[in-house]
């Protein structure tokens, strides 16, 4: 229960005799005012044949189309059971792609149980006709010129868009006596990029479960990895959808587009990413104050400090005689000077590994320095911890003074933007898959 309705019940309910009405002044209706409206549900649907093996998009009978849904996977987000176990509650109807009505259930027909519906449900058995005024069994013939139909199922008696899960598939009747042609297989896999390389590794890589894609083209399917359907012949797109969440990185592209299947095809589209954030950082505050400063003075700190090649303000080399110059130090950094910012960041993210917080093997995402490749850096524009310290401590022996006119600082602000975003622990590529979730498709 909402805990803001939870609490005018409370209220509700120790006002009483001569307080009641002055509670119902207070409170008014809010006592019974009605829930909040559901959120968009979870769980898919897919049309598939008697056996429910198979996730079909293309059929050669009206007969031949059997309901089913749930979660696809384990794992998976399932769809809100049926109030009471044994009772059916959600409806059905199928209608041309545009919504037009070609049948519905006059009278909920499916049970979810688990998360996952209770049975198979075959849609003929389970409509009747729009056009006898649902009175026959069946579903009226699509006019659409593809032969494509969109089945709906909902606890909502009038389908709101909102409270429906939908899917398409296509019935190509035909007076031919002749076998229907040999459909195509496509499946869509997700896997999370463990090494970042934008390649499928087994025994290294995360297969994720519950991504959404669009599959389009001669079908338009909403589905969710892994997941293999049957298919008719044609060309089709299939594209990753973008989840809600801003953490999550491509390392593979998000579509691939004119994909031709011919009849017996069984083709497989993979789509990888990973997602940034944490990984032990600590800032230039941290090793400026009492904290940084007890793991700093208690061991070899300062011997690894003077190692570097750190710059001061006017770009001369900056060697500490002791932890209060270098706090000073790091606390009075400036851009003004790139390589003094940059050393600045650079000196917290050596203390932060030398520490033992961070680890140097750890992959950072940093694309900006896509534009100057340092050593160590992908394609894909990801680069460890240990060789990012090492292209910036090699740049910053290299140009200690750099202003704002200076050809090297471009690259040493990207360098000190790396550096930065690792310390305050925002690109860390994770070790596996962190939550993600999308908008309900339209």
């Amino acid at each position: 229960m909402n805990p803001l309705r939870a609490g005018f019940l409370r209220h509700c309910r120790i006002a009483g005799h001569g307080l009641w009405l002055l509670a119902l002044l207070f409170v008014g209706l809010a006592c019974f005012a009605p829930a909040t409206a559901n959120a968009q549900i979870s769980g898919a649907i897919f049309t598939t044949d008697t056996l429910g093996a198979v996730d079909r998009n293309i059929y050669y009978d009206k007969n031949d189309v059997y309901l089913n849904g749930g979660p696809a996977h384990p794992g998976a987000a399932g769809l809100p059971d049926s109030a009471t176990p044994g009772v059916p509650d959600y409806y059905v109807k199928v209608t041309e792609p545009d919504g037009a009505m070609l049948g519905k259930s006059v009278v909920p027909v499916v049970e979810v149980a688990g998360g996952e519906f209770a049975s198979l449900y075959q849609l003929s058995a389970i409509l009747k006709t729009f056009s006898s005024g649902f009175l026959d069994p069946g579903y009226d013939t699509t006019t659409n010129p593809g032969s494509e139909y969109k089945v709906w199922v909902s606890k909502d008696p009038n389908f709101d868009p909102s409270q429906s899960k939908t899917d398409n598939f296509k019935v190509k009747l035909s007076d031919e006596p002749i076998p229907p042609p040999e459909d195509a297989e496509l499946c869509v896999e997700k896997f999370y990029d463990v090494n970042v390389n934008g390649t499928f590794d087994e025994g290294t890589d995360i297969p994720i479960t519950g991504w959404m894609v669009f599959i389009s083209g001669d079908a338009n399917l909403v589905r969710f990895t892994p997941s293999c359907i049957i298919v008719e012949p044609g060309t089709y797109d299939v594209t990753e959808a973008e989840p809600l969440e801003d953490h999550w990185i491509h390392t593979t592209g998000t579509s691939v587009t004119d994909l031709v299947l011919a009849p017996g095809d069984h083709v497989t589209v993979s789509f990888g990413n990973v997602c940034i954030g944490a990984g032990g950082g600590k800032t230039l505050g941290f090793w400026s104050n009492k904290n940084g400063q007890a793991i700093f003075v208690n061991g070899t700190d300062l011997a690894m400090i003077v190692g570097l090649n750190l710059r001061a303000a006017n770009g001369s080399h900056f060697d500490p005689a002791n932890y209060a110059a270098f706090r000073t130090w790091i606390l009075s950094a400036t851009a003004t000077n790139m390589a003094y910012m940059l050393s600045a960041q650079l000196a917290a993210m050596e203390l932060n590994v030398f520490n033992g917080l961070v680890n140097g093997s750890a992959m950072v995402y940093a694309p900006q320095l896509l534009p100057f490749t340092p050593a160590g850096l992908n394609a894909l524009g990801f680069i460890s911890i240990n060789d990012l310290m090492t292209a910036a401590n090699t740049e910053l022996g290299l140009h200690g003074l750099v202003l704002a006119d200076s050809p090297f600082r471009a690259y040493q602000e990207a360098l000190k933007n790396a550096l930065d975003q690792g310390n305050n622990n925002l690109n860390f590529v994770q070790a596996t898959p962190c939550p993600f979730s999308f908008a309900p498709p339209e």
